[in-house]
Parts: C-alpha cells; sequence; structure tokens
C-alpha cells in the first residue's frame, strides 16, 4: 500500500553550525501516522525515505525525527526552494508519500 500524505507548513532556517539548512515540520498529526505506519522500519538516525512534491518540484530525500519539537522535519535543498520561491517564512504545500523501508 503506497502511503501519501499533504500539508501545508512554514519554512524555516536552521541557526547553528555552518551553511544554509532550510526546513518544513511535519504538522505532528500526520507525524503520528508516519511513525505509526514506519514503526521501527527507520533508517539511521530514525530517518524515513519519502518522495516529495512541492509545486512542480519533486525528489526524494528523508524526514529525520526531531525529538524536541515531537514531529519529523524535511530538508528543503537550495534547488528546490529556487524552483519554488521559497524562502524562510514561506508557506510550503508538501505533498509526500513513504517509500519501502
Amino acid at each position: 500500500m503506497v502511503t501519501q500524505h499533504r500539508f501545508d507548513s512554514i519554512v524555516w532556517e536552521y541557526q547553528g553550525g555552518q551553511g544554509s539548512w532550510h526546513f518544513v515540520a511535519v504538522p505532528t498529526d500526520v507525524a503520528d501516522v508516519i511513525a505509526e505506519e514506519v514503526g521501527d522500519q527507520t533508517r539511521g538516525f530514525g530517518s524515513v525515505r519519502v518522495d516529495v512534491r512541492i509545486g512542480g518540484t519533486r525528489w526524494q530525500t528523508s524526514l529525520f525525527p526531531d525529538r524536541a519539537r515531537g514531529t519529523y522535519l524535511l530538508p528543503l535543498k537550495k534547488a528546490v526552494r529556487t524552483a519554488e520561491g521559497l524562502a524562510e517564512g514561506s508557506s510550503a504545500e508538501v505533498r509526500l508519500t513513504l517509500l519501502d523501508r
């Protein structure tokens, strides 16, 4: 069964370390469903492989658990932000599909 999720989230920039990492947080209700679906079938660091679409841009990446926020984080690479006109504070409509674990 292919599991798909759709949600809106705000782009934010990680303030630490080198470089400029941008993320969106998966809403906690969606994160709870994802955690239940994947169970203990996660990858390194508890990551979950996903296929993502924002606007016309589609790519594969991983969600990473953020225990402090109680959710998963989706990294947004620069090419995606540029293609979709996203910056810190922008709202992104995210469609993601869990990939085989």
